[in-house]
């Protein structure tokens, strides 16, 4: 039930029926005073104060909404899982067809959760920050990004010369940094601009 018509000896007091009914608060919903009602000549005349009240979709709510457009127009049917934690809000896919919704190397995913964090922000009257994945996506790749970085620094060593990897986002790009942080011998930096912005696996040492 998302809208409520209530009636009360006051608009006040039809506003607090709604509400209670709708389990909202005001800052959440949307109140439309049909009729403020009359208290007439002891009480002839009288008439009831009427409001319409609309419960609002929280911030999270419109987001998960977008999200379902969005896939219904690519033609995926997902199921969502929200969790909230703070201003952290977390959605995780599922559906057959994920892998349209992943793209490659996440790149389609990427860009879902860009837009989900502009849509949640709209209206939001605080900032919060959205993290997409599906189908443990995000994990998969990680583990991937560190066998690559394991791969790419042993060949850097073997080889004594510096490797250049393909360009990646900022997040990617933090999981091969802190893969070879420990790694003695080995060092990490970026280089690039923009979308073209890789990360360089080079020996400390060279030895001839």
């Amino acid at each position: 039930m998302r809208e409520v018509t209530a009636t009360g000896h006051s608009v006040e007091a039809a506003v607090e029926s709604a509400l209670a009914q709708l389990k909202t608060t005001k800052n959440q919903a949307e109140i439309i005073v049909v009729d403020k009602g009359k208290k007439g000549f002891l009480g002839i005349g009288a008439r009831s104060a009427t409001v319409t009240v609309r419960k609002l979709d929280t911030p999270a709510e419109s987001a998960e909404r977008f999200l379902r457009d969005v896939c219904d127009k690519m033609g995926v049917d997902v199921s969502i899982l929200v969790k909230k934690t703070g201003r952290n809000i977390f959605f995780e896919l599922q559906g057959e067809k994920i892998a349209l919704l992943i793209g490659k190397r996440g790149q389609t995913l990427n860009s879902l959760q860009y837009l989900t964090q502009l849509a949640i922000n709209k209206n939001s009257s605080e900032y919060l920050k959205v993290s997409l994945d599906a189908e443990n996506y995000r994990e998969r790749r990680k583990q991937a990004l560190i066998q690559l970085a394991e791969r790419t620094a042993y060949k850097a060593l073997k080889l004594n010369k510096e490797i250049t990897l393909e360009p990646m986002p900022s997040n990617e790009r933090k999981i091969i940094h802190n893969a070879l942080t420990k790694r003695k011998g080995i060092s990490t930096h970026s280089s690039g601009e923009d979308a073209f912005r890789h990360i360089i696996i080079s020996p400390e040492k060279r030895y001839k």
